[in-house]
C-alpha cells in the first residue's frame, strides 16, 4: 500500500516539476530570453519525485519465486514431469501396428 502511495507522488511530482518547467520557460519567453537555467526548487522537486518513484517501484513488487528444480517439482507429479509428450510419434508406430496386424490377418 506504501509504494502505491511513494508512486502516485512521484507522478504527480514529475508532472507539477514539467509544468511549472513549461511555466519557467514561458515566461522567459515572454521576456525575450530564450534561453536561461531552470531554476533549482525544480531541480529539486524532480529529484526527489524520482527518488520516490524508485522507492515507491521497490516496494510494490512481488516477492520473489524460487527458480530450482525441487521448487518446481513441489507443484508437479513426477508423471507430468516426466512423461516427454513431444518426443512421441504416433504416425511411426502406428504404420507398424497396422502392416504387422495385417500380415497376421493375411495368414
Amino acid at each position: 500500500m506504501l509504494g502505491r502511495v511513494f508512486l502516485l507522488l512521484a507522478t504527480i511530482g514529475i508532472f507539477h516539476a514539467a509544468f511549472s518547467t513549461y511555466e519557467h520557460l514561458s515566461h522567459l519567453k515572454a521576456l525575450e530570453r530564450p534561453e536561461g537555467p531552470i531554476p533549482q526548487d525544480i531541480v529539486f522537486e524532480t529529484i526527489i519525485a524520482l527518488f520516490l518513484g524508485i522507492l515507491g517501484a521497490c516496494l510494490n513488487t512481488p516477492p520473489f519465486k524460487e527458480i530450482t528444480w525441487s521448487s518446481e517439482m513441489r507443484k508437479h507429479k513426477i508423471d507430468e514431469m516426466d512423461s516427454r509428450l513431444g518426443f512421441a510419434s504416433y504416425v511411426n508406430r502406428g504404420k507398424q501396428m497396422i502392416s504387422t496386424s495385417l500380415s497376421k490377418a493375411a495368414q
